[in-house]
């Protein structure tokens, strides 16, 4: 399954309507912010259809699950998008990561937990905003917005630290252009990410991480930042994704793609949108000078030109890197 789906699912009381863009999306709220209400009405429908009272406007079969019959409603379901309850225990499991990897459904979970077995994104983590009334109608509008994208960048000065994810062709690449005087160092993995910024209090630190796939460890960064405006976040998709944006690779069709790679990305073949990206790099520059591999960086990308366009494309953080 592969696409941008629009949801509205109404009664007569209520409306809540919404987009899902990846195969992973997450909600998360305080109690009484809809999100128990949101999977009543979703629920209510698949057992009583019309009857219901209740209308679900999408492309995609909209179903949902629990904990008895979570396996059953995976196995047999396709192309479909699943919600889920918080109350659903399963989804912390490897097992369930499993199958929704297996599978060519969305899924929408509701859940406070970071589940860092799914690889979701920091742009499809989402609270639920009530907009109160609207027009003539006697109905409570409620809409889905980022939890978190206002704070991938927060700092302006130049970093003490540039604290990058990867160990690879990322890491080498952002070592290589980071001025002399700041201490670039590998965070080897996602999960010690906020770990080595708590042992580096006192620094300003750039964190760079593949935004694709950190979702599960921004909630706990999110709240240590808030109280340390000294750490800045740059979270673009992946490094691969920062080579595709920057037009040296057969600009105008390249660009499409990653302007629009929900329609690109089919759920059942990658887990998440770095892996697309990184398949898609490695094929597009195969037996040409702009060769990429994951494990070591080919220094092309550091020559003027190819550095330049990189580095543009990653302008929001260069003051920090000091360049």
């Amino acid at each position: 399954m592969r696409g941008k789906y629009h949801i509205i699912v109404q009664n007569s009381r209520i409306k809540f309507e919404f987009d899902v863009n990846r195969n992973i999306t997450i909600i998360r709220g305080d109690s009484g912010t809809g999100k128990t209400t949101l999977m009543n009405l979703i629920e209510t429908y698949e057992r009583l259809g019309d009857e219901s009272g209740i209308s679900i406007s999408c492309m995609r079969e909209c179903k949902t699950l629990n904990n008895s019959n979570w396996e059953h409603v995976i196995g047999q379901s396709h192309n479909s998008i699943i919600f889920i309850d918080e109350e659903t225990k399963a989804i912390t499991k490897k097992e369930f990561a499993a199958s929704v990897r297996a599978s060519d459904n969305y899924y929408v979970i509701i859940t406070r937990e970071n589940l860092p077995n799914l690889p979701y994104s920091v742009e499809e983590v989402y609270g639920i905003h009530n907009s109160g009334k609207y027009s003539n109608v006697r109905q409570t509008y409620n809409s889905f917005y980022q939890l978190y994208s206002m704070n991938k960048n927060t700092v302006r000065e130049k970093a003490d630290i540039v604290l990058v994810e990867d160990t690879n062709s990322g890491f080498e690449f952002f070592c290589s252009v980071t001025s002399k005087n700041i201490t670039c160092i590998s965070a080897g993995g996602k999960t010690r990410i906020k770990k080595l910024v708590k042992e580096n209090n006192g620094n300003r630190i750039l964190v760079i991480a593949d935004g694709a796939a950190f979702g599960s460890e921004m909630n706990d960064l999110y709240s240590y930042i808030k109280h340390h405006p000294e750490v800045s976040l740059y979270l673009p998709e992946s490094f691969e994704w920062i080579i595709l944006s920057s037009g040296l690779i057969d600009g105008n069709r390249i660009a499409n793609i990653v302007e629009n790679t929900e329609n690109y990305v089919e759920s059942s073949e990658y887990f998440s949108w770095e892996q697309f990206y990184t398949k898609l790099l490695v094929n597009e520059t195969r037996d040409s000078y702009l060769q990429y591999s994951k494990s070591k960086l080919n220094k092309v990308y550091l020559h003027s030109k190819e550095k330049k366009a990189l580095l543009d494309t990653i302008e929001v953080v260069k003051t920090q890197i000091g360049v």
